[in-house]
């Protein structure tokens, strides 16, 4: 994608975090009536960490943002622009501020985005326009979700799928080139009621004839029938599509980094762009799907494993609600 105005981006540091205590599977079939085996076989989750109810995303995203910052060797003090990508934010107003305030960036502007599944790819072009145009020289993008507290705990289609997390990179403008060589977002609002997670009023009358809502919101709703169908379909196009605004091929691809929502969309997602499995990045039995703390959690493991390299072409993709889907392709590293 070309940029005109000669500054690039660069990926210079991750970090991520997560709640300490583990559900596995064999825990999870002590809540509702399933098994590991059903849920692995289906899904690729063996476990995933939740937060307790005196825990906070504000906690995770702090410590994941600090250990990017110290990944790349800079201060709070030198971040100018924090995105918070999330959905379940502990303020409705927001918590990126929080962070802010947590991690002492008291020169950043911050604010939240919103886009479920897909909030860290589309927080990450969202920062590159910051750079690209000047505004901004370090931008601390943050993915974090605390999932746990809106799942029915007694859905077993649901409950098995989600955990709590939270991953960061920090991206600096460069004058060496620009790092990010593609995009593509997509949304499609007629599909939204195929994964809700749906405001709920609560009728209160004021006076005679004036009635308001009071605040409040269902558990998650999913048809993953639906969800799977469209991912399936959906990322391969949008990965191809980024890729031809990189001026890449699927051939020049080191890592496939994906939204980890279910190993078999991954796998399916892979083998329709003819990738081999040994380019796919997973940490999905382990952690669950995270929302938009996924991929930057995923993407974590991976750097500091020495398994991304600097200089990797990575496609990223994100897609769930909204819905909303994009791909991202990028270089890690200065």
């Amino acid at each position: 994608m070309s940029n005109q105005s000669g500054i690039g981006v660069a990926f210079i540091g991750s970090g991520s975090a997560a709640p300490e205590a583990v559900l596995s599977n064999e825990g999870v079939s002590r809540v509702v009536e399933t098994s590991d085996e059903w849920i692995a076989s289906r899904t690729g989750i063996r476990q995933r960490h939740l937060a307790s109810p005196t825990e906070s995303l504000k906690q995770f995203a702090a410590q994941a943002a600090q250990n990017a910052l110290d990944m790349a060797g800079i201060t709070a003090a030198e971040v100018d622009l924090i995105i918070l990508a999330t959905s379940t934010a502990d303020d409705l107003f927001g918590s990126a501020s929080q962070i802010q305030a947590a991690i002492g960036a008291n020169r950043a502007v911050a604010f939240d985005l919103t886009a479920a599944c897909s909030g860290f790819v589309f927080g990450m072009v969202t920062a590159a326009q910051y750079i690209r145009t000047g505004a901004y020289q370090n931008v601390l993008l943050i993915g974090a979700d605390v999932l746990s507290r809106w799942v029915d705990w007694n859905d077993r289609r649901t409950c098995v799928l989600f955990g709590d997390g939270a991953g960061a990179v920090v991206m600096q403008a460069s004058t060496a080139g620009d790092r990010l060589l593609g995009f593509e977002l997509r949304s499609d609002g007629c599909m939204n009621d195929c994964l809700t997670l749906a405001h709920e009023a609560q009728p209160r009358e004021l006076v005679d004839g004036i009635a308001i809502g009071r605040g409040g919101y269902q558990f998650i709703q999913m048809n993953g029938q639906e969800v799977y169908r469209f991912a399936v379909r959906k990322v391969p196009e949008v990965i191809e599509k980024a890729l031809f605004r990189a001026n890449l091929t699927v051939e020049q691809i080191d890592w496939l980094l994906l939204h980890q929502a279910n190993q078999r969309i991954l796998d399916a997602v892979a083998q329709r762009l003819t990738l081999s499995g040994e380019k796919v990045i997973s940490n999905m039995a382990r952690y669950g799907n995270t929302s938009a703390a996924s991929i930057p959690i995923a993407l974590d493991e991976a750097v500091r494993a020495g398994n991304v390299k600097l200089g990797d072409v990575i496609a990223s993709a994100g897609f769930g609600a909204g819905l909303t889907w994009g791909a991202a392709i990028f270089q890690w590293g200065k």
